[in-house]
């Protein structure tokens, strides 16, 4: 792009947000702001120029690239604003995901802090949920399968982003001592979510998603062990100890499948980081839940009920009427100031647009940003993984 003012606001901009990305200073205020000023000068590429439906020809201008997370350092490109647009904003909501991971692995985590954990994964989903829904569909050139805006891995990281801040709201709730049936049904709708988030993963090629998919499962199997555990309390409260004894042998079942499955994705190959959740308080104070409650129930059974314990693992039919966390709603800023059609008339749309063309198509590497050290100081219990 021409070295017009326009443009070097944007670039300077750009390199503001990208920076920002791996600053550990920075906060969720301090990325808005970065966002806002950025986003609203790319909508001058996007929006039309005189308020009709005419397509602003900035939009076809700049050559953008974009590494994803699935599919190492070779990356994909767009001469499209659009492009830009809806890989940045990735980029951000992912921001906010680690955001949120980093708040919940402090020492000591406080209520507010809590709330920010909560509030940081829902807004994450939202900007997941909007590009989906409203910007991925005008792409000229659609996503390729498994790159991050491949709708299907836009989904998973929506549906995951949700089931992290219901694990905020479990947490809680059981540290609030709310009823077993409560926290039975937050647990229930949890592992249903990391359910549909593997599931959205399993038509892509499994050398780019099966470590992914061995995380979602193992959460899905450690929530339906938290909710058949929390089920069978309820069960013996109301003197059903019979099937409150099956629902926490159930729970046993799934806790070590969750086991079993730490282990196979500490070893399965694969993009990112690999936690490590079966060494976490989180994770061993279940264990130890279970173990001990059906335990009681089984003396109880002995000493006062006499109940025959059932072949069928009782149903789970359990429906959160409130406590489930939904993506908040997000929008691009509108276009800056800035924008105005005498700064349109200093870019040279011939220029850009020859100089992009004439360029080889080269598959070369990019060097990913380094990023901090993010690994949490101390697990007290409120951990996204």
């Amino acid at each position: 792009v021409a070295s017009t003012p326009g443009a070097l606001d944007l670039r300077t901009s750009r390199a503001r947000l990208l920076e920002m990305f791996t600053d550990t200073t920075c906060d969720p205020e301090i990325m808005k702001n970065a966002t806002d000023t950025y986003f609203s000068l790319l909508q001058g590429f996007i929006a039309s120029l005189d308020g009709t439906k005419q397509e602003n020809k900035l939009r076809f201008m700049q050559n953008f690239k974009w590494t994803d997370t699935l599919q190492g350092n070779t990356p994909s490109a767009q001469q499209d604003a659009i492009f830009e647009l809806v890989s940045m904003a990735f980029n951000v909501a992912i921001w906010h995901a680690k955001f949120a991971s980093r708040l919940a692995g402090k020492e000591n985590v406080t209520e507010v802090e809590a709330k920010d954990v909560h509030r940081s994964l829902k807004f994450a989903a939202g900007i997941f949920k909007h590009l989906k829904e409203v910007y991925i569909p005008h792409l000229i050139t659609p996503a390729e399968k498994g790159r991050d805006l491949d709708p299907r891995v836009m989904d998973t990281y929506m549906v995951q982003c949700k089931a992290e801040a219901q694990e905020v709201t479990i947490a809680r709730a059981i540290e609030l001592k709310h009823n077993a049936t409560l926290i039975a049904t937050l647990a229930f709708e949890t592992a249903n979510f990391y359910q549909k988030a593997d599931h959205t993963l399993n038509t892509l090629e499994p050398e780019c998603s099966s470590k992914w998919r061995n995380y979602l499962q193992l959460k899905q199997h450690f929530y339906m062990a938290y909710a058949y555990c929390y089920h069978g309390q309820t069960l013996l409260a109301i003197d059903k100890c019979g099937e409150s004894i099956k629902s926490l042998q159930e729970a046993e079942k799934c806790y070590s499948r969750a086991e079993a499955l730490c282990k196979e994705y500490r070893q399965t190959k694969g993009p990112g980081s690999t936690a490590k959740p079966s060494e976490q308080l989180f994770f061993t104070t279940l264990g130890g839940l279970i173990k001990n409650t059906l335990q009681k129930c089984e003396r109880e059974n002995g000493f006062i009920y006499f109940h025959k314990v059932p072949a069928e693992v009782p149903q789970l039919e359990l429906k959160a009427s409130y406590g489930l966390a939904e993506p908040i709603s997000f929008e691009f800023p509108a276009v800056s100031e800035q924008c105005t059609p005498e700064v349109y008339t200093t870019f040279d749309l011939t220029k850009g647009a020859k100089a992009e063309k004439a360029k080889p198509k080269q598959e070369e590497e990019v060097k990913p940003m380094k990023e901090p050290d993010l690994k949490p100081q101390k697990d007290k219990g409120c951990v996204i993984s």
